[in-house]
């Protein structure tokens, strides 16, 4: 208890930045996963032909998307929502449209059929959503159609909005602290980009909008936590780097130990209320929007709590540690510890056996005290001579 109690009030010296090559190899096993998914894991819309793996919406790849309710007295009101996913999926084959995708959502008591198919024509979409309502035994509640070159457009703007925010980021952390900081807040955002495409890629979530704008909030999370560690760890240094009193590595590892319950405690206020927007709005109640939105932030949220302390910090560590300022502080310490070792080495104390083994003659000489008569009768002359 003492422990978590010293953890918390950041007194703790884990040896954090000691251990960043284990850091170093869990981000590298979830990065080579998540690449491997985007890159070799087909999905039914990809976003490009490089990237395979994220499923985008007809935001951003364009196409017809049409919604309607499945009655419980309809045909299709007593089955399973695979079979009625089936059924529609061969109406809008029968329409002449291949590869379709047909999602099943659930609001309450009753459920509602989202069909996406490629770009078509007004025939195609009149033949189209009269095969669906067909099938589901209700009328199409909503139809929308948005064309490729749109989508295209989104593509571009959101690409280019990621790029802005890295770059602003990147100069401001430059301006404010330096260059080295602000590559490894970079690296860090990076990590937390890819990890978070990655799992949605694993679980073949629809890239939205949503996803989009949740991207932006968690590198914005991300880049907040890392610059308070990042404050912290500039302290540190002026107060310790500085005067020689610490290595960088030290310095910088006292400052994830005093940051640590910090970043733990605002990482978990902030994932519960989207953790209830994941699992309550979108589990429960089937918001689709909610869900492209809220599983972006809780991944995002994790990562960037895990990257601030064991990405962006042990990459600064290595970068700075190498400037001659902290390097020859380092080397003076390091014949610092050396000094006191030997010294401590020589004052050691010489056991009984080890005294016995020494010869008399090498022995240092012992003045014994004289008994206390002589000490008296001495005293006594001293007292004649002064009369």
């Amino acid at each position: 208890m003492s422990t978590l109690g010293r953890l918390y009030r950041g007194e703790t010296r884990f040896d954090f930045i000691g251990k960043s090559k284990i850091w170093f190899l869990i981000s590298a096993v979830a990065i080579a996963v998540s690449l491997g998914s985007m890159l070799f894991r087909g999905s039914e819309t990809p976003c490009a032909s490089l990237i395979k793996g994220l499923n985008c919406g007809i935001e951003f790849k364009g196409g017809l998307q049409l919604r309607a309710e499945v009655p419980e007295e309809g045909p299709l009101g007593d089955v399973s929502d695979l079979d009625v996913i089936s059924a529609v999926r061969d109406a809008v084959s029968d329409a002449g449209i291949e590869g379709a995708k047909v999602q099943v959502a659930t609001q309450g008591e009753g459920r509602s059929i989202l069909v996406q198919t490629k770009t078509v024509t007004p025939e195609q979409r009149e033949v189209v959503g009269g095969a669906v309502s067909e099938a589901v035994g209700s009328e199409i509640t909503d139809s929308s159609q948005v064309a490729g070159s749109w989508g295209q457009q989104i593509t571009s703007h959101a690409v280019r909005a990621l790029l802005v925010f890295f770059v602003v980021v990147g100069l401001f952390i430059t301006w404010r602290y330096e260059w080295k900081m602000a590559f490894a807040a970079m690296a860090a955002m990076i990590h937390d980009l890819l990890i978070t495409a990655g799992i949605y890629s694993l679980v073949g979530f629809e890239v939205t909008p949503s996803t989009v704008i949740a991207l932006l909030t968690i590198l914005g999370y991300s880049l907040y936590d890392t610059v308070v560690v990042f404050d912290k760890v500039e302290e540190n240094t002026q107060l310790y780097a500085t005067t020689g009193r610490r290595t960088y590595r030290d310095s910088a590892n006292l400052a994830v130990n005093q940051v640590f319950m910090r970043s733990l405690n605002t990482s978990l206020s902030t994932l519960l209320p989207v953790g209830t927007l994941l699992f309550v709005g979108a589990g429960l109640f089937g918001a689709s929007t909610l869900k492209d939105l809220a599983l972006a932030l809780f991944i995002g949220i994790l990562s960037g709590s895990y990257s601030s302390l064991f990405t962006a910090v042990p990459i600064l560590a290595m970068l700075k540690e190498d400037e001659p300022r902290f390097r020859a502080a380092e080397q003076r310490l390091e014949k610092g510890r050396e000094a006191a070792a030997a010294a401590t080495t020589s004052e050691e104390p010489v056991t009984a056996d080890q005294a016995e083994r020494v010869p008399a003659r090498s022995r240092p000489a012992t003045r014994s005290r004289p008994p206390a008569r002589a000490r008296a009768g001495s005293k006594k002359a001293k007292r004649r001579k002064r009369r």
